[in-house]
């Protein structure tokens, strides 16, 4: 094989990677302001994806019935209504459930994952068992060909421009909005945060319900590049804890770092050794650095 085919051959793995790292990275975020900035594990987090995933469905399978332009516009908008329902529904359980919950880790893990079945019972009943995909746009199909040999999806481009937007969005949101300054002075002290005026209850149903908006549009992200079932979600779980643990449980910087790094180590690695094997020495790599940095790559200069 000559080496510009190899070439060819190792970029569009990457890019394949950086999908991954897209789906990866929002799940991650989302997790990283649950987790991270409110210490609360959330097992139920793949559900939201999955609820975003079915979103974008449901608004393809509508889009289809009522024809037209419909089917070429539908998928911006069900990406926002993607948000929206996950948004929504992370609102009502912080409110039925997770409010009682603060302070004990163990009983909010169990909790939440009791709610995670409970949501891929509901899939099943009552859109299905079986795997879906919607139809994508004609303006999201095919590829782009810079050079002869490459061949780079669009979709795959549209997905990292949809991850850099929610991204920087998270970012300003958190540093340069009035809630984000409430969310950082509740991490930093609750009780003084409290005293100066912030309802930290409040704050904290939004940072959740936020932090469970993201993983729906991780969900739409996740429609361009697979099939959802019931339990697509929970594939992703384990991966999106790696990456904020790995990254620093309340650091952002730490989590892009961490979904990149996972996401292309995995991605080139799958093309020489098969799927599993692949996870294998992602999993073995992180857990010989956690080893050496068992606070991840950025430590939080807040938590101790």
């Amino acid at each position: 094989m000559a080496f510009n085919d190899m070439l060819n051959i190792g970029l569009m793995q990457g890019f394949a990677g950086l999908s991954l790292f897209a789906v990866l990275l929002l799940m991650g975020l989302g997790l990283a302001i649950i987790f991270g900035q409110m210490g609360v594990i959330n097992m139920a987090h793949g559900e939201f994806m999955t609820i975003g995933a079915y979103t974008i469905f449901l608004g393809s399978t509508l889009a289809e019935m009522l024809g037209g332009t419909a089917t070429s516009w539908y998928f911006p908008i069900a990406i926002v209504a993607a948000f929206g329902f996950a948004f929504l529904a992370g609102w009502l359980l912080e409110w039925a459930l997770i409010r009682h919950l603060y302070q004990r880790p163990l009983d909010t893990l169990l909790a939440t994952w009791g709610v995670s079945l409970a949501l891929q019972q509901t899939f099943r009943t009552f859109i299905g068992p079986k795997e879906v995909s919607p139809t994508l746009p004609e303006w999201l199909m095919g590829s782009w060909a810079p050079a002869e040999g490459l061949d780079i999806p669009i979709n795959g481009m549209f997905v990292l421009a949809l991850t850099f937007v929610v991204t920087v969005g998270v970012l300003l949101a958190l540093y340069k909005s009035r809630w984000g300054l409430r969310v950082r002075a509740t991490v930093a002290n609750r009780g003084m945060a409290n005293a100066i005026g912030i309802n930290t209850q409040k704050t904290d149903r939004l940072t959740f319900a936020i932090g469970c908006g993201i993983a729906g549009a991780a969900g739409a992200a996740f429609t361009t590049i697979g099939s959802t079932g019931p339990t697509s979600g929970s594939l992703y779980i384990v991966d999106s804890f790696l990456v904020v643990t790995f990254g620093g449980a309340a650091s952002l910087l730490g989590t892009v770092i961490s979904a990149f790094g996972i996401a292309q180590t995995q991605s080139i690695s799958e093309f020489f050794m098969g799927g599993s094997m692949a996870k294998v020495l992602t999993l073995s790599i992180i857990v010989v650095i956690l080893m050496f940095r068992p606070q991840g790559l950025f430590a939080s200069k807040i938590r101790r």
